[in-house]
Order: C-alpha cells, then sequence, then structure tokens
C-alpha cells in the first residue's frame, strides 16, 4: 500500500465515521413546529345546533405550534399568525400552552379562558404506549409508531425519534423514549405533525411560565369554578369542555 492509498483509506474512514457519528447523534435541546389539523366535523359532528355552521370547505382547519425543549423543559406554544383573519370560529379549537419541568415532574396548562389566563398545574403523566414495528420518515428523522389506549372506545397513536431525547411531544403528551413527531386521534379528527426541527438552545425565558397573582388551579378546582361561572347550570356541557380541554 503507497502512503498515496494510505490517505484515500484514512479520508474515507473519517467520512463514514462523521456520517456514523451524525445519524447516532443525541439531541437534548432544540425547536419543533407542527401543524395541527382539526376535522371540525369528526370534533362537533354530535352537536347539532353547530352542524350547519360546518361544511366540506371548512372543516379543515389547519394551526401550528412550536416545541421548545431541552434536557431539563418544555414548552409547547401556539404560533400567531399576524395575517389570519379573526372569525367567529377562532373559538372552536384550543391554544393551550404547556410548560413541564423534568426535575420537579411539574406540568402547567396555560389557558384562555373567560377573558383570562387559567393556570392548571399537574404531575407529568406519561402515557402507557404500546410501540410497534411500523415506521415512518418524518421532517428527516426515522421515527417509530406506538399506540395508547385511552379507553375503551379511544386510541391515540403516536410517532416519535429517539433521536431526539427528551421523551415529549404536543399538548403535554409524554412517556416514549424520544420526542413524538407525529400524533393523531384514531378517527383522525386532531393530526400533528412535524414540518421543521431545529437544533438550538431555547433561552430560560422561553421555557418557563409567569404566574403572577393568577390562581394555579387542579383539574377538578377549575371543572367547579366553570360550574360556579355558570351559575350551576349545564352540567353536561361542563363535563364536555373538560374533556376538550384535556382530550388526549
Amino acid at each position: 500500500m503507497t502512503l498515496k492509498d494510505g490517505t484515500k483509506i484514512f479520508t474515507l474512514l473519517t467520512i463514514l465515521l462523521g456520517v456514523t457519528i451524525g445519524v447516532n447523534a443525541q439531541i437534548t435541546s432544540g425547536r419543533v413546529v407542527y401543524e395541527r389539523r382539526t376535522n371540525l366535523q369528526k370534533l362537533y359532528g354530535n352537536m347539532e345546533q353547530m352542524k350547519r355552521f360546518i361544511n366540506e370547505d371548512n372543516k379543515i382547519k389547519k394551526e401550528q405550534f412550536e416545541l421548545l425543549f431541552n434536557d431539563t423543559a418544555s414548552a409547547f406554544l401556539p404560533i400567531e399568525d399576524p395575517n389570519a383573519e379573526k372569525s367567529w370560529m377562532s373559538w372552536m379549537t384550543q391554544k393551550n400552552k404547556t410548560y413541564q419541568n423534568f426535575n420537579t415532574s411539574e406540568q402547567i396548562t396555560e389557558l384562555d379562558m373567560f377573558g383570562q389566563q387559567l393556570f392548571v398545574g399537574e404531575t407529568i403523566d406519561p402515557k402507557k404506549w404500546k410501540v410497534t414495528e411500523s415506521k415512518r420518515y418524518i421532517s428527516n428523522y426515522h421515527c417509530r409508531k406506538a399506540m395508547y389506549e385511552k379507553n375503551d372506545t379511544t386510541r391515540i397513536y403516536a410517532w416519535f425519534a429517539v433521536e431526539l431525547t427528551p421523551s415529549i411531544g404536543p399538548e403535554g403528551i409524554s412517556g416514549l423514549p424520544g420526542t413524538i413527531l407525529g400524533l393523531a386521534t384514531e378517527n383522525g379528527g386532531i393530526v400533528y405533525f412535524a414540518k421543521e426541527v431545529e437544533v438550538l438552545e431555547p433561552k430560560k425565558e422561553q421555557l418557563s411560565y409567569e404566574l403572577g397573582k393568577n390562581e394555579k388551579y387542579s383539574r377538578e378546582s377549575l371543572a367547579e369554578e366553570i360550574m360556579e361561572r355558570m351559575g350551576g347550570r349545564g352540567g353536561k356541557w361542563a363535563g364536555s369542555m373538560m374533556d376538550n380541554l384535556f382530550r388526549w
């Protein structure tokens, strides 16, 4: 072997090693941009008073969200479109913010209700997933498919990437060995898919919430607050609202 041949082999091995390291690199901080598609007919299909407002032309509502994260915290936030027209249909989908602290296992959901911000505090609740052999490619990442049975009639599907190490996803969903880049209800009523993944270090203030003088509710106390503001009426409607706020 000549010196020239040895140099070529060394160069080739260096390139191959670099590719291997790149493929297996573990990403602990970054930003994921999702598009959420909501089928309003499936979401409100059982409400007679809504059927006349929703048709084939407006049944699909598209919105964008971002998930900022590092190895200790995450924040799931809506991305406001300054060019979007405000209409009565803007209230038909939730744009909650979700903050998670992995060190304390605290999860905070910030809701926009009754014209004010309401904060709901709880413990991060990892779902019990069944990982399958099915795979797909999302935003340049190889993802595995998993399934979670919420109850006897509701299944949730997720696609996660192990290269993104935090166990996180849209709206506080967690419990998988990686970051969820795709999430869908079984009937396709609500679907999230990542459109962009950036490797960056979020600023500390982007991952924290400002409680200020606001009260921190539990789910139970929030349900009581909703009933109280409705004058104790509409228990079924209030229950439906809670199911919609915490659908996962």
